[in-house]
């Protein structure tokens, strides 16, 4: 068999319900890898909160944080296939300075490896995992490059308008996805920022004909990813929209070892 270019989303789809990996999927993926695949962690997450995530697996591969927005190799700073896609600094620092107006409680900044927020007391919760993390305050004297993305907290009841607001002001210069969960927030990226602008990035570095790259995803944020992967393939417990345009659906769902067993199954491994 060709050698895969094999992209993973991780909450949803690597992670199970309590945003562990389990050891049959480390096992499974570290034996793909000793075969000659390439595995790719494809996150929405920040690298500061996927860091730990990458090294338990262990591999060493590049990998693509703020839903494409960053590609980047841990283990070499100086690689070139990196690259990052910025939001103006510009739009960061006056969507900041109009927080309250903007009906929100909280703005963060993350630069590649450097967080900004318009307070330096963050709650510690799945999104701040990390309690000793102190952010520098958001400003113009601090904000020196353009930052990855923006996150906006504020309550579901006004992500709409928040999130009309910010497309009304910004144009077409940024897109804006929406997260719910128990702090519901949004993410403003540079336009056209998604996982499978990433994939196929990743894919001309390594020169992977596209038809041998695979994908696997369950939120809307990976939609793109699995429509451009050879192979696109939908956890069980996705969503519909995203099941829709997949390739394929895993028989069982992220607690349940769905993306291991599917692994395991198409390339007819023995764990």
């Amino acid at each position: 068999m060709t050698n895969k270019l094999i992209a993973l989303d991780l909450d949803g789809t690597t992670l199970n319900d309590q945003s562990q990996i389990d050891p049959l999927t480390i096992k499974v993926l570290r034996q793909l890898d000793r075969l000659g695949h390439r595995i790719i962690i494809v996150t929405g997450r920040p690298y500061r909160n996927s860091k730990h995530l990458y090294d338990q697996v262990g591999l060493k591969n590049p990998m693509v944080n703020f839903n494409g927005a960053l590609c980047h190799d841990p283990n070499n700073l100086n690689w070139d296939g990196t690259y990052h896609v910025g939001i103006s600094k510009s739009i960061a620092l006056d969507v900041a300075t109009h927080r309250e107006a903007l009906n929100s409680y909280l703005i963060i900044a993350e630069a590649k490896y450097n967080i900004f927020a318009t307070s330096q007391k963050l709650p510690t919760n799945e999104f701040f995992p990390e309690p000793s993390i102190t952010p520098l305050l958001l400003n113009s004297t601090s904000l020196l490059e353009d930052p990855t993305a923006l996150t906006i907290f504020t309550s579901e009841e006004d992500q709409e308008s928040t999130s009309t607001e910010i497309i009304k002001q910004y144009g077409e210069t940024v897109d804006v996805r929406t997260w719910g969960g128990k702090m519901p927030c949004l993410e403003v990226v540079s336009s056209g920022v998604n996982k499978g602008r990433a994939l196929k990035h990743l894919a001309d570095y390594y020169k992977i004909d596209m038809k041998d790259t695979m994908a696997f995803g369950d939120e809307f944020n990976d939609t793109e990813m699995l429509h451009e992967a050879g192979r696109g393939v939908a956890m069980a417990n996705g969503q519909s929209a995203v099941k829709a345009i997949a390739d394929d659906i895993t028989n069982e769902t992220n607690d349940q070892n769905g993306l291991a067993n599917y692994l395991m199954e198409y390339f007819s491994l023995s764990i």
